[in-house]
């Protein structure tokens, strides 16, 4: 823990070029938080950095980083150390997702998702937990609607996200004691650049996932006061909920042929 000594508590937000990591990386600077925002889009995080400062919250340290790059977890040790800063709120949102059947799929784009979604989450909050214990704080894990369920069609990517999901509920509990709280963020479909990197077809996408679609901001506000309140599981929307709901109650026999002729009509 001496590498974080002295240093000032800060929220880092990983995945914040975009989306869901910059609404989150907005909503921890309006409630006062000093954050580090993390990604591999240096352009987009100054720019975000700018607008941050524009609306009179502290201006955030950008931290340009490939998080699938080898040591990444030490180098963006090093540079918020360089920037007098500790973690005391790990919010892991930087991930991606492919759509297809996995034969189709590229093999080290499939990797290269589990390493992202799951290794990378992993190795962060191991790497700063002496911070967020020290210093009373928290982590938040960014999962999805998709970690109640099979996926056919979309089938490692849910699969890493109920590895999310699973690790973030296990260590809440063991964490509870040492003051640090955990909660997995799960929201169903926003619209961000997730859609064009999965390689999904926007035709028709806004009608069939339109009952289920929350504004990114709204799921970060949520996310955000979830957090705070200790609470394990967030799902942001009503619809979401229900699909959770359903996806429990559900037979896998019916479940997964609906789901996998869902997906690939998203191809």
């Amino acid at each position: 823990m001496t590498q974080f000594s002295n240093a000032r508590p800060a929220a880092v937000v990983t995945g914040a070029s975009e989306g869901i990591g910059a609404e989150l990386a907005r909503v921890f600077a309006a409630k006062g938080h000093e954050v580090a925002i993390v990604a591999r889009r240096g352009d987009r995080l100054a720019t975000l950095a700018e607008d941050i400062a524009a609306k009179g919250h502290k201006r955030p340290i950008v931290v340009e980083l490939d998080l699938l790059s080898e040591g990444a977890a030490e180098t963006l040790a090093a540079r918020l150390s360089e920037a007098g800063l500790a973690p005391q709120y790990l919010v892991n949102n930087a991930g991606f997702g492919l759509i297809g059947a996995i034969a189709d799929l590229d093999q080290a784009e499939q990797l290269a998702m589990i390493d992202l979604n799951i290794r990378a989450l992993t190795a962060l909050t191991l790497r700063f937990l002496p911070s967020l214990t020290q210093t009373k704080g928290g982590v938040m894990n960014v999962a999805s609607v998709a970690s109640f369920m099979p996926g056919p069609g979309f089938a490692v990517y849910y699969a890493t996200k109920a590895f999310v999901r699973s690790f973030s509920e296990a260590i809440s509990y063991e964490l509870k004691p040492a003051g640090v709280k955990v909660s997995c963020l799960c929201p169903g479909p926003v619209l961000t650049g997730f859609q064009a990197r999965a390689g999904m077809s926007y035709d028709g996408l806004m009608s069939a996932m339109k009952p289920a679609l929350v504004p990114a901001e709204e799921v970060a506000r949520q996310g955000y006061e979830g957090l705070m309140a200790g609470r394990r599981v967030v799902v942001p929307g009503t619809m979401n909920k229900f699909m959770v709901w359903s996806a429990r109650l559900s037979p896998r026999a019916i479940l997964l042929p609906l789901l996998g002729t869902a997906q690939m009509k998203r191809v």
